[in-house]
């Protein structure tokens, strides 16, 4: 089975990441041009085709109404779901509208309740999310790293190998604890015991070992 499903939104498109030669790519609506524009063939393309405006000349194609309860990166990731996926990187999902930046951040979420993680690109910054359990950064790794709680509250949260460290500490979704830490070039660990975390940082996207 391929390792990842990669797939391209409508929004800024970071190009921090292109996918590789055995990756499952999906363009939701204009993701299609970002990914055209780079030679990048998709193997899906989903979507209304609003942002897109014309149906794109591809032989395997998902159409949904405008008018839907999903997005379209909810559509993509959902099928990518369907197909047994649990690694999804996601580009050209934030950075644009800020409600569909916010939208496709709660994706990340939805993802690691279902025993997946995403990561979400953007020019200058990556997102990834992730529920009782932890995420490692490699040696070298610098820049910026933000913590966040993604729910009522996440208990047991830990952050090693940063300037400022955390043990067993309870973060909640209203209170900024974990925000602006930075990296110490040694090899870096967050986890959380009980809960959902969100995790931001500066450093180029494979630097994360999920």
């Amino acid at each position: 089975m391929n390792t990842r499903c990669y797939i391209a939104g409508a929004g800024d498109f970071s190009g921090r990441l292109f996918p590789g030669k055995d990756d499952y790519i999906i363009a939701a609506d204009a993701g299609y041009a970002h990914l055209i524009a780079r030679n990048i063939m998709p193997d899906l393309v989903v979507g209304d085709f609003d942002s897109l405006t014309v149906m794109p000349d591809h032989p395997n194609i998902i159409t949904r109404p405008a008018e839907k309860d999903d997005t379209d990166m909810m559509l993509a990731v959902g099928h990518g779901l369907s197909l047994g996926f649990t690694l999804f990187i996601i580009d050209g999902g934030h950075g644009g509208r800020f409600d569909q930046s916010i939208a496709n951040i709660q994706i990340l979420s939805y993802l690691a309740h279902r025993g997946a993680n995403g990561i979400l690109l953007g020019r200058d910054i990556c997102i990834t999310a992730f529920r009782n359990a932890g995420v490692s950064f490699k040696t070298g790794t610098s820049g910026t790293i933000s913590v966040f709680c993604a729910g009522d509250s996440a208990e047991g949260v830990t952050l090693e190998g940063l300037k400022y460290p955390l043990r067993d500490a309870k973060l909640t979704g209203n209170y900024p604890l974990g925000v602006s830490n930075e990296f110490t070039g040694a090899p870096a660990y967050v986890s959380v015991r009980s809960g959902t975390l969100l995790v931001t940082w500066t450093d180029a996207p494979d630097k994360i070992m999920l």
